[in-house]
């Protein structure tokens, strides 16, 4: 309806309630249906005119009822007050008298009629037009200030395919309560029951400020459940006004993790970043681009955005400089084969760089089981030619990433990670640069995830490929990697392994599952199919050896290895001989010199 049509309906529907409730009052008064008075005439013309009058000024026609509430009952009783004392006045001058028992009742059902009409349209509209739509059914958890504003949304806001019809909440004065005409049925160990009970399709987690941690065991009773889950944003985006409070987003598997990221040292970081020159290897990747954009935030005086692929440096430049644009940050992108030693060499001669974070490496496990010769020649050569250019041109801090199956590999992409870390441990002890390297578990989200595959079966209907039910990994989120390496830059004293605490680690059986069942759908519908452990693999990984560890943690949730051994000469040797090995040759040496079961004596042993 056009707003020509409503004012012209509204004009027709007030007349008739003014002329209704006047006539009404002289009978209810006087007993009497001789209502038709010259006195009674001048008075409901004063009425009717003074009513349309003051409509106007307060904008009564404008309002959409369909969103009424207590503001637009107090318009209404201001117009019926000031129309009503407009009356009087005019029969005090045209009639010298008021008949206050006549406006008084007239006052009374002006308003009973005026604000009745107007709700009985809302009711009708929420109740005969509205509710008609097929809509899915809603739990809220979560009766706060965010979950009492999203079922008023809900409610309002018909164009949303969302129907709230309970919510969940642990505060035992909340429940058996009623918020908008909606119970308030129990707490977070009553949502199995809830779902079942009410018809629940769908499930919206409304508590913004509950960290990950104490969020894990909503998201693991909701997990039992067929309904899809969703969560509220963060509470900083709904402040800063980056999203609103309906855009709900679908539970992530880092959300499953029950653990928080950890926190930087601001002040430490600060003192070895800010306005230095940094550079970044493998800048395009997952784990580069993260910490590009973490470093960032400590305004360096020049990122160098070092990579091969042409297209993800430019995309990290242009994101960088978009989202950095009013700071003095000047990004610098080279394009570079780390296997290059005299670009890389010249690369560092040119920026002379005060902070290196390798991260660029071959990271995919089958791959490089059926391609050794190129494992070696990027994540061991390479890793040896930044980290000697590094220690040429004076660098102060070289960190290199790496990951836990560089622990008692099995895999040529373990191996040769695991020699990567002994020449960086062993350039400290022959370098004024500070060596170290960044050992954590799989990061969720990075291209080589298999989050991102699980999600994309789903999406397809299943089945959820599996490698073995036992399969168990450490997880973490590429913000809590790149605060990890950061982190370990400003604790260096040099040849250190540091691990981030990662808690428990995760079957991916059971991650699978989660994923399955807060996404709407049931362990029937998609399935899970056992595919077998592929080449390299291992059913656990570990993050140090049991006798590496140090008990003590140097920092909230990362600790410091304790000794190794370093084959460096026969690292030397592979390097100067594995082109003409065969393949099966190169990996029986990469994970015997990975394993420490080289028959020589290591070269020097050394602490990490």
């Amino acid at each position: 309806m056009t707003y020509r049509q409503r004012l012209s309906l509204f004009f027709l529907v007030d007349s008739s309630i003014v002329l209704t409730a006047i006539y009404f009052s002289r009978f209810l008064v006087n007993a009497t249906f001789n209502v038709i008075t010259a006195p009674l005439i001048l008075t409901s013309l004063s009425i009717l005119i003074c009513h349309h009058i003051f409509s106007t000024y307060l904008k009564l026609y404008k309002k959409a009822w369909e969103y009424a509430s207590t503001g637009e009952l107090l318009i209404i009783f201001k117009i019926v007050t000031y129309t009503i004392m407009m009356a009087a006045l005019i029969q005090k001058i045209f009639i010298h008298e008021i008949h206050f028992r006549l406006l008084v009742v007239t006052w009374a059902l002006h308003i009973l009629l005026l604000g009745g009409s107007r709700f009985f349209l809302k009711i009708y509209r929420d109740t005969f037009i509205y509710q008609n739509r097929n809509k899915k059914r809603t739990l809220i958890v979560g009766a706060g200030s965010a979950g009492t504003m999203i079922a008023r949304q809900l409610l309002k806001n018909h164009g949303q395919d969302l129907h709230p019809v309970g919510f969940i909440d642990d505060d035992p004065y909340k429940q058996k309560l009623d918020i908008f005409g909606i119970p308030v049925v129990g707490g977070v160990n009553s949502i199995v029951w809830a779902v079942q009970s009410l018809r629940v399709e769908n499930i919206i987690i409304a508590i913004p400020s509950l960290c990950r941690k104490d969020l894990n065991p909503i998201f693991q009773e909701c997990a039992k459940t067929s309904a899809k889950t969703q969560i509220l944003p963060k509470l900083e985006d709904l402040v800063t006004g980056k999203v609103s409070v309906s855009q709900f987003r679908d539970v992530q598997v880092e959300d499953l993790l029950g653990r928080d990221p950890i926190d930087l040292d601001m002040e430490t970081i600060s003192k070895y970043l800010t306005d230095k020159a940094v550079l970044v290897t493998g800048a395009g990747g997952s784990i580069g681009s993260e910490i590009c954009r973490q470093l960032s935030q400590f305004n360096p005086k020049k990122l160098i955005l070092l990579g091969h692929g042409e297209n993800s440096i430019y995309s990290i430049e242009m994101e960088l400089k978009e989202r950095f644009k009013g700071t003095s940050i000047e990004f610098i992108p080279e394009i570079a084969d780390i296997q290059d030693l005299g670009k890389i060499e010249s690369i560092m001669r040119k920026h002379l760089p005060d902070v290196v974070y390798h991260a660029a490496a071959h990271k995919h496990v089958p791959l490089m089981e059926n391609n050794p010769d190129e494992a070696v020649k990027n994540n061991v050569i390479g890793t040896m030619n930044v980290a000697n250019a590094a220690s040429w041109h004076g660098v102060k801090t070289f960190v290199m990433v790496s990951t836990d199956k560089a622990v008692n590999p099995t895999s040529v992409m373990g191996s040769t990670k695991r020699l990567a870390e002994m020449i960086v441990q062993s350039m400290d002890t022959v370098s004024q640069t500070k060596f170290v390297a960044v050992r954590f578990g799989n990061v969720l989200g990075s291209r080589g995830s298999v989050i991102p595959l699980f999600e994309r079966q789903i999406k397809q209907g299943g089945p959820v490929t599996v490698t073995h039910p036992d399969m168990v990994r450490y997880f973490m989120t590429i913000p809590e990697a790149s605060r990890l390496v950061i982190q370990a830059g400003g604790l260096a004293k040099g040849g250190e392994i540091f691990v981030l605490d990662m808690g428990d680690p995760v079957k991916i059986v059971d991650l699978a599952k989660n994923l399955i069942q807060l996404s709407g759908n049931s362990l029937e519908e998609i399935g899970i199919q056992f595919t077998g452990i592929r080449p390299g693999e291992k059913l656990f990984e570990e993050l140090l050896k049991e006798n590496e560890i140090h008990e003590k943690q140097i920092y909230p949730k990362i600790y410091i290895g304790k000794s190794a051994e370093l084959y460096i000469e026969e690292i030397n040797q592979l390097i100067a001989n594995f082109e003409s090995m065969e393949k099966e040759e190169l990996r029986e040496i990469l994970l015997k010199l990975a394993n420490n079961k080289m028959s020589s004596k290591p070269y020097m042993p050394i602490s990490i």
